[in-house]
């Protein structure tokens, strides 16, 4: 009989080992998907900061487009610039040649006129991209043709100077005003040379 208990011992304690080494693996097993849990609950967390690397890409793409807009801009800008100074520098040198054509033949001839027209639309093109608009401008002295050519001359000399020496980023009320000014001179000249038709 005391063999019997022995052996029933042995069995008990065989059992409670199995149990422990059971209970072990099951504890293990339950700690190692609790693990698991956690990683995965900490991954939303990877994923937000890999959004907020995204996002940081994003707003550098953004601001890299937002240069490159700004550049173009720039570029646009200075384009512009040049065009203006080149108009000021065509309405400059069409004055001169009006005023020799007008000192040879004492006349606005028909390439007078032509350049009377091209120097008007030079002139309001100039006064756009300054800023102006149409103003009626009354000069008070009223000139004969040859003071109103030669007037027409200084102004649109006056005129491609300042343009010049004016920086792109500024408007310059001066350029409006000379350039309706130079305007009022050029409507002068066409209604003497009406008259003398």
């Amino acid at each position: 009989m005391r063999r019997l208990i022995l052996n029933s011992f042995a069995i008990v304690d065989t059992l409670l080992r199995s149990s422990l080494i059971f209970a072990a693996v099951v504890a293990i097993s339950f700690s190692t998907s609790a693990l698991a849990q956690n990683s995965r609950a900490s991954s939303p967390s990877d994923s937000i900061s890999a959004d907020k690397g995204s996002f940081h890409e994003d707003r550098s793409v953004g601001s890299i487009e937002e240069e490159m807009r700004a550049t173009r801009a720039i570029k646009y800008a200075e384009k512009e610039h040049r065009e203006n100074v080149d108009r000021a520098r065509e309405i400059s040198a069409l004055g001169v040649q009006l005023q020799q054509g007008f000192r040879l033949k004492k006349t606005i001839d028909r390439d007078g006129v032509k350049k009377l027209e091209r120097l008007e639309k030079l002139t309001k093109k100039l006064r756009s991209e300054a800023g102006g608009a149409d103003v009626d401008i009354n000069i008070q002295n009223r000139f004969d043709l040859a003071e109103a050519v030669d007037r027409l001359v200084q102004l649109a000399d006056s005129l491609a100077d300042t343009v010049e020496k004016t920086p792109r980023r500024v408007i310059s009320a001066t350029v409006i005003d000379d350039a309706n000014v130079l305007l009022e001179l050029i409507s002068i000249i066409r209604t003497h040379t009406r008259t003398s038709d």
